[in-house]
């Protein structure tokens, strides 16, 4: 078990990137969250199995059909257990 905080650069707002973050997470199982940030990238913390964390992580790097991923910045840290779900958060 592990976690990611993802930061997504690029065209990532405003083409349903939470959305489709959301639906990725859930359907592997993983629990966490994904909000859009005022800088206009998108932000995301990413909790479950290892490999099912490496998927969604790697599904960031291309991200839904509109969005234009620049750059994917990963910190992988220590498995927290904070979260029952997946969920998008708002500022």
């Amino acid at each position: 078990m592990l976690r990611a905080h993802v930061y997504i650069y690029g065209r990532v707002q405003g083409v349903f990137f939470r959305a489709s973050a959301r639906d990725k997470a859930q359907a592997f199982g993983v629990k966490g969250w994904v909000k859009n940030c005022l800088d206009g990238s998108v932000e995301a913390v990413f909790e479950g199995e290892k490999d099912t964390v490496d998927k969604v992580v790697n599904w960031c790097k291309k991200g839904p059909a509109g969005a234009y991923v620049e750059r994917v910045d990963v910190s992988w840290e220590k498995y927290l257990g904070e979260f029952d779900e997946f969920a998008i958060a708002y500022y």
